[in-house]
């Protein structure tokens, strides 16, 4: 991908922020309006991007790599838990939580597919898109779990296997297996409405930041949590498929999604199930702003 589109997409996303700012603080959008819009992105918009993700063309040609990419991005999400459930017992409570989420979850849909598809085309995409499907289930299942909150386990597995956007990976993955044709006018409804998913957060992400002190968003904390998503996770992916012998393709996909920064819905979910949302927009503003130097250098790597 030319470092000028790179450099574009994320100037885009960080554009989208300062909008979601500037509306927080002139009042445009205030807390309740925050609070509704964060319902129609997790109840709606993000569902509909979901569905639209799984959406591929699934022909047995392309059947074996699909289930290595599936293979390699299942043991990417036990990595990333083994991780998130060991290196943060010294901290307690609601960071925690955010640490270990965004730890599990990355931006690779947001940020993940436009630039996958720069740098590896069209079948760099499709990979991308299939990648991204146990992602998909560990987000709103197990990283969903630890913002959400019951009296019981079956209580918190019902709340989790209800959830709006784990009910869109049910849909999503029964129209990938099943190949059913969708009504033309429904399917340009959904993807319309899926589009809208990256704006939409990014304004939500930005009406938090303006929350936030300026001052505070740098600390050992944070960084530490971004080395560890934007360095050490990827180099872990990268040494793993070089030992494995894994296709060049589904390296570079791989090495590129696990090197994205902490997905806007660490900021989204924090807010919506009263996690530390500051806490977590600091995690998720740091790693996007530095991944603007690391994922050049990742895709120079590959």
């Amino acid at each position: 991908m030319e470092m000028r589109s790179l450099l574009n997409l994320q100037g885009t996303m960080f554009l989208l922020v300062a909008v979601g700012v500037i509306m927080r603080k002139r009042g445009a959008l205030p807390e309740q309006g925050k609070n509704i819009l964060t319902d129609l992105v997790l109840g709606l918009v993000l569902p509909c991007n979901i569905i639209n993700s799984f959406r591929m063309q699934f022909s047995l040609s392309v059947l074996k790599r699909f289930l290595v990419i599936i293979l390699v991005a299942c043991s990417i999400q036990v990595v990333c838990m083994i991780m998130a459930n060991t290196l943060y017992n010294g901290y307690h409570g609601k960071m925690k939580k955010v640490l270990q989420y965004a730890t599990v979850v990355s931006n690779a849909g947001f940020m993940g597919n436009p630039i996958t598809e720069g740098v590896f085309g069209a079948e760099g995409l499709m990979f991308a898109s299939v990648y991204l499907i146990p992602q998909r289930i560990v987000m709103w299942s197990a990283g969903l779990s630890y913002f959400t909150e019951s009296g019981s386990k079956k209580a918190l597995v019902k709340k989790v296997a209800t959830h709006p956007c784990i009910v869109a990976v049910y849909i999503g993955l029964i129209l990938l297996v099943t190949q059913l044709p969708l009504p033309e006018f429904l399917g340009s409804t959904i993807k319309s409405v899926g589009n809208c998913t990256t704006p939409l957060s990014m304004i939500l992400i930005g009406t938090i930041l303006a929350e936030v002190d300026v001052k505070s968003i740098l600390s050992k904390t944070v960084f530490a949590y971004t080395a560890i998503r934007l360095v050490v996770i990827p180099l872990l992916t990268l040494i793993g498929c070089r030992l494995c012998h894994v296709d060049p393709l589904i390296t570079g996909v791989s090495v590129l999604l696990a090197g994205m920064p902490a997905g806007s819905s660490t900021a989204i979910l924090a807010a919506k199930y009263d996690g530390d949302y500051k806490f977590a927009t600091k995690c998720v503003v740091v790693s996007t702003i530095l991944s603007l130097v690391t994922i050049p250098i990742w895709c120079l790597v590959l």
